[in-house]
């Protein structure tokens, strides 16, 4: 038996900050807002689409952000992400190099740390 691909990447965020979400994984990251099913969007959250990545944000009475534990999502032009980021109040930061990539961190508005990373070219 063999996992044959990721569907989604849950991250929690506070109860009502919605809009935070959208600003950023749709604006800042250029996302899609996907639809939540009827059965689950009376719980609050959000879910976004870009490519074949899904990032899903469900409430959390008791949010505490993801600092360490990240989703990594490649990206086609990460110094424009970087610049739109920066330009959002989103500050990126470095760490060691990665062979082949690009990247940086992020935190979204709640905290969650995200790591875009691009291949070098």
């Amino acid at each position: 038996m063999a996992i044959t691909g990721l569907h989604h990447v849950q991250l929690a965020m506070p109860r009502g900050r919605e809009d935070e979400a959208r600003s950023f994984y749709v604006t800042v990251l250029g996302f899609s807002e996907l639809p939540k099913p009827a059965s689950l969007a009376g719980r609050g959250g959000a879910w976004f689409r870009s490519g074949a990545a899904e990032v899903h944000l469900g409430v959390e009475d008791d949010f505490r952000p993801a600092r360490k534990a990240h989703p990594a999502l490649l990206v086609e032009d990460l110094a424009a992400i970087v610049e739109r980021c920066a330009g959002a109040g989103h500050p990126v930061s470095r760490d060691e190099p990665l062979p082949g990539y690009d990247w940086v961190y992020v935190a979204d508005p709640f905290g969650n740390r995200i790591e875009l990373l691009q291949v070098k070219r």
